[in-house]
């Protein structure tokens, strides 16, 4: 048997996936190769640069200590130059490369202890890209690329985005990658907020969290028959706002106890990926 993670983009609901991961080694289940969108590629790194022996409790730490600056370093002539088009983006990738740059342990995706892959969108074609050569820091930037807030990567003669554009939770290149047990870790997305979010970046992080959401489920159904699928369960509600990175804490140890009450379930059925949503607002 062959075992893939798979992990979906989710910005800052990604400490959602530090929690689930953590149950899973708890439980003993380790991947053979790993596979990241978005911030899951960024959290696919961090695991795979460390191997099947990591501690995912310092990964934890990563997401509790993270705060909006770390990431989106705003500053108003970087979202002048975007708004009258002498520029591709709202704010700068030096933040998110700062903290690759302190928390990847390789400098190139092929030299990663476990087998890791990236997945980015093609701009101008519009198809999903795997990447699983070249330098990683570029590879998982072009992968968290959100159009028209970080700026685009070219890479090997392409101009490359956010793989969540086409492909937030890549199944299927796990599965074209040889996988025939596939654990899916998916973010889940912001399905309870009371008021819109605040401000541009915040309106724009959700609309795209919203955008990606419905391929999860399509791929769920799609899938099933082809390798023996499991999805974690998302959190829902979550009130959470795009921007906002003080929940860490809270949405690790929920998306954890979550995720080993699901594991303790012998039948461990695939469960609806985008969750039940019966609250009022969802």
């Amino acid at each position: 048997m062959t075992t893939a993670f798979v992990l979906s983009g989710g910005g800052n609901l990604g400490a959602v996936q530090a929690g689930m991961l953590r149950a899973l080694f708890r439980a003993g289940i380790r991947p053979d190769f790993i596979v990241g969108t978005s911030v899951g590629a960024l959290n696919g790194g961090w695991l795979a640069g460390r191997g099947l022996d990591a501690d995912i409790e310092e990964l934890c730490d990563v997401w509790r200590g993270m705060r909006r600056t770390d990431v989106f370093p705003t500053k108003l002539l970087g979202g002048l130059l975007g708004f009258i088009g002498t520029a591709d983006h709202l704010v700068s990738a030096s933040g998110l490369r700062r903290l690759l740059a302190r928390e990847l342990t390789f400098d190139r995706l092929e030299n990663a202890l476990i087998p890791f892959h990236v997945v980015a969108t093609d701009l101008l074609s519009g198809v999903d890209v795997l990447l699983s050569r070249g330098d990683a820091i570029d590879a998982i930037c072009a992968s968290a690329a959100i159009p028209g807030v970080f700026p685009a990567v070219r890479m090997d003669d392409r101009t490359l985005v956010d793989g969540g554009v086409v492909n937030n939770c890549p199944i299927s290149h796990a599965i074209h990658l040889g996988a025939t047990e596939v654990w899916v870790l998916p973010c889940g997305y912001a399905c309870a907020l009371a008021t819109p979010p605040k401000g541009a970046l915040g309106t724009a992080l959700q609309a795209v969290s919203l955008l990606v959401q419905q391929r999860l489920r399509i791929d769920a159904e799609r899938y099933a028959g082809s390798c023996n699928l499991r999805i974690a369960p998302v959190l829902c509600p979550i009130k959470i706002p795009p921007t906002d990175f003080s929940q860490a804490a809270q949405m690790i140890a929920d998306a954890d106890a979550l995720t080993t009450a699901w594991l303790s379930n012998p039948g461990l059925a695939v469960v609806d990926p985008l969750g039940p949503h019966g609250h009022p607002t969802g």
